[in-house]
């Protein structure tokens, strides 16, 4: 990118354990720390270069990953009622952060992450 001028955008997609623990899942936990530290790092590096990195980093989201989860009244109804928004995320609203971020309209955010998780880890005290 630097190489073909003009800058551009970089988008990790992360998790909100990258700053969140979440007990029994540390090698998870700790590769999403990592793509928090690459963010912020290349961010800072590479903004003079016109080229702008930063993270999303989604809280529960309806995909494979949840649909045991998802599919158990019990502890689908544990997992939302952690959520203040009351429900996980479609994989569509990440999606939409996620085009937002690409356009000039976010060509002054950089070495961050954009947190979408329906308010989670500023409610929960964990699952």
């Amino acid at each position: 990118m630097i190489k073909q001028g003009g800058g551009g955008r970089i988008i990790n997609i992360s998790s909100i354990h990258e700053d969140w623990p979440m007990p029994g899942n540390s090698p998870y936990c700790a590769a999403k720390g990592g793509v928090r530290m690459i963010t912020r790092t290349a961010g800072v590096e590479l903004a003079p270069h016109g080229i702008t990195v930063v993270g999303v980093a989604p809280g529960a989201v309806h995909t494979p990953i949840d649909e045991v989860t998802l599919a158990d009244p019990v502890a689908r109804a544990k997992l939302e009622g952690a959520i203040p928004i009351g429900r996980v995320a479609e994989p569509q609203e990440i999606a939409n952060l996620v085009a937002f971020l690409a356009s000039d309209g976010a060509s002054y955010g950089t070495a961050t992450t954009y947190v979408v998780d329906g308010g989670m880890m500023q409610a929960s005290v964990g699952l």
